[in-house]
Parts: structure tokens; sequence; C-alpha cells
């Protein structure tokens, strides 16, 4: 099975809010681990804290993770300017199109971001969300993660 993002990019950074929005973008759903925090860190970046107040009052936006860690969650959810839901169970839509559900949004006006093919770009094309696969932003991940990564990737249709 092939996969093909929208847009396939280096980083959250190089992400185009005033293309989105000329496009009928209204909400725009972001991985967590290794998109918007470095996994397992459980802390922003000020650059990435400043970014996002470079769009966040556009759009509906909204962090969906897999992680199931209560607590790890909590604390995002804390740190972050926007809703955190764990626990999402990607690439299964139900979790996301709940979310779109109860804030009136239609998946159609949504895209989902993250740098996982097999998980985030998946929930976003089954529930008919426009994508964005960018790249982690941990530029030092460990040689496993980045020999995961390659793998999956390798389902990308160019």
């Amino acid at each position: 099975m092939f996969i093909k993002p929208d847009y396939n990019l280096k980083n959250i950074y190089e992400i185009d809010f005033q293309e989105l929005k000329k496009q009928g973008i209204k909400c725009v759903m972001f991985d967590l681990d290794s998109t918007v925090m470095m996994s397992k860190s459980a802390s922003f970046t000020e650059k990435t804290l400043d970014w996002f107040k470079t769009f966040i009052n556009d759009f509906n936006v909204v962090i969906i993770s897999n992680n199931h860690n209560k607590n790890y969650i909590e604390n995002a959810s804390k740190l972050a300017p926007c809703r955190v839901i764990g626990s999402a169970g990607k690439p299964n839509p139900k979790i996301t199109k709940k979310f779109l559900d109860e804030a009136g949004i239609k998946p159609v006006e949504a895209v989902m971001v993250g740098d996982r093919p097999l998980t985030d770009i998946l929930v976003g094309k089954r529930l008919g969300c426009k994508t964005i696969l960018v790249g982690s932003i941990n530029p030092n991940e460990n040689l496993l993660t980045k020999f995961v990564r390659a793998v999956e990737r390798s389902t990308i249709k160019k």
C-alpha cells in the first residue's frame, strides 16, 4: 500500500498557513511526539511556542497523539497553546473524527500534520482531510528511530 501526503515538508516551520486558509482549511491537527515536541521530552521549545502564536488565532488547532501515558498527556496539555488529545489510536479515525464532529468541522476543512505516514497521514487520508508529512522536529534521533522512519517512509508514493 502506498500513501501520498498532500504536502511533504522538511519540518513544521515550512507550513504555509496562508495557503491553507486560501484552501478553506479551518482546523489544523498535529501529532505530538517528533512533530511539535521532541519525542518523550514533555516540553515545547520556545521556537515552537512562538511559531504557534503566528497562526493559532486563525484556525481551530489541536494536538492528537497516540501516547497512552495519561500523566504525559496532562503535562503536554498544560504546556500546549491548544487542546491535546491522547490515546487516539491512529490510524483508526474514531477519536479524530469525534473531535472534528464536536468542533463542527468537516474533514475537507481540516489538515492532519505529522511525522509518520502509517499513523498520522493514514488517519488524515481515511477521514478525507488534507495531509502534511513533516520530518522529525528532533534532528538528533537515535539510529533505530531513523531506520524505522526510513522503512515507514518507503510507503510514500512520490
